[in-house]
């Protein structure tokens, strides 16, 4: 009886036992397997800021999509905001710069 009580703790008992030697075997495979993934992000990532900084028809293609951005050496661009009340300060403004013939608030020159 003391010999089988001595057995099932040399098994199971101490710091860390059969059970947790296979959590943490369970573990660091699942770990693993998350850097994995995070390790193929980081180079797609990598992959696409390189292609940014390198290649002009992605980087047009970004600006034209994402900011509303025209290609042009001397138009005037222009980028349209989503409607919304304007305080009047903001519309005599819009509205002088208009008159001049100079781009007013949400107008970009190139």
């Amino acid at each position: 009886m003391v010999s089988v009580a001595a057995g099932a703790f040399a098994v199971q008992g101490g710091e860390y036992s059969s059970l947790d030697l296979v959590r943490q075997r369970a573990r660091r495979l699942f770990l693993r397997a998350q850097i994995d993934s995070l390790q193929h992000q980081v180079d797609s990532l990598a992959r696409l800021t390189h292609a940014i900084e390198t290649d002009p028809a992605l980087e047009e293609r970004i600006a034209r999509e994402e900011f509303g951005m025209v290609r042009g050496t001397k138009e005037l661009l222009y980028r349209f905001a989503p409607p919304g009340p304007l305080s009047p300060s903001d519309t005599s403004g819009a509205q002088r710069g208009l008159r001049r013939g100079q781009a007013g608030d949400g107008h970009t020159e190139r």
